[in-house]
């Protein structure tokens, strides 16, 4: 396979991620207010450590698939 070709899935593939792990910190911060994460710390606090951990993908995700757009054209 191309090189470019495995860069713009795992582009794709980090911003999917991400968005998955903004959404289901969102709902943990909605629904686990006080609440114990499998003895992991209290739910909405996990929560927010996956919607900026999310955000962050995202972000990685849009610039690597800009960079990859500019970069082999």
């Amino acid at each position: 396979m191309d090189k470019e070709l495995l860069l713009s899935i795992f582009g794709i593939a980090v911003y999917i991620i991400g968005g998955i792990g903004t959404f289901i910190g969102v709902g943990l911060i909605l629904l686990m207010k006080g609440k114990d994460l499998w003895g992991l710390g209290e739910g909405h606090t996990i929560g927010y450590l996956f919607v900026c951990v999310g955000l962050i993908l995202t972000i990685l995700g849009v610039l690597i698939m800009r960079i990859l757009r500019n970069r082999y054209r």
